[in-house]
């Protein structure tokens, strides 16, 4: 084998680490991501339970608010009602 031959060996040599060493630094770099996205949507789900959380309490509340408005209504179109009936003389 010639020196040329054998420089040509070589070169194809540390190209293909080269190659494989992008690769693996690709590899590496998305591969960092990832717990970094799944950090950042943990930290994204745990807000939103806070708010979901939040979120019913109000509609709880409000719903009790809702169901005595109701309550209040019905009693006073009772009233009302029969305050009108008692001077139809029903």
């Amino acid at each position: 084998m010639s020196l040329a031959d054998a420089l040509k060996r070589l070169d194809a040599a540390v190209a293909a680490l080269e190659r494989a060493t992008v690769r693996r630094l690709e590899l590496d770099r998305r591969g960092g991501d990832l717990p970094t996205e799944l950090a950042l949507m943990q930290d994204d789900r745990a807000r939103l339970a806070v708010e979901l959380d939040g979120t019913l309490a109000r509609l709880a509340q409000l719903e009790a608010v809702a169901g005595d408005v109701d309550e209040r209504l019905a009693t006073a179109l009772g009233k009302v009602e029969s305050v009108l009936a008692g001077e139809r003389g029903i």
